[in-house]
């Protein structure tokens, strides 16, 4: 079994490694919507950048709401 110490470790990599995925993954779709939509409509990046901006943006805030619930919940536990 893990010890204490190990566990919390284990946990804080886990929770690093959600949050780059989840920022990771906002801006390769933000990517994929803007490219198509580029191709789509013959534009040339204009909507490729925008979505990406939204992408980082988007990523950030849930990034930023999973730290508040995780601390929320740390502050709740004795």
């Amino acid at each position: 079994m893990l010890g204490k110490e190990s566990r919390k470790i284990f946990e804080q990599l886990t929770l690093v490694s959600q949050l780059g995925l989840t920022m990771v993954g906002s801006i390769g779709v933000g990517f994929a919507i803007g490219y198509y939509l580029d191709k789509w409509l013959g534009t040339k990046g204009i909507f490729l950048t925008l979505f990406i901006l939204l992408g980082i943006g988007g990523g950030g805030y849930t990034v930023y709401r999973q730290i508040r619930e995780m601390e929320d919940s740390n502050q709740e536990k004795p």
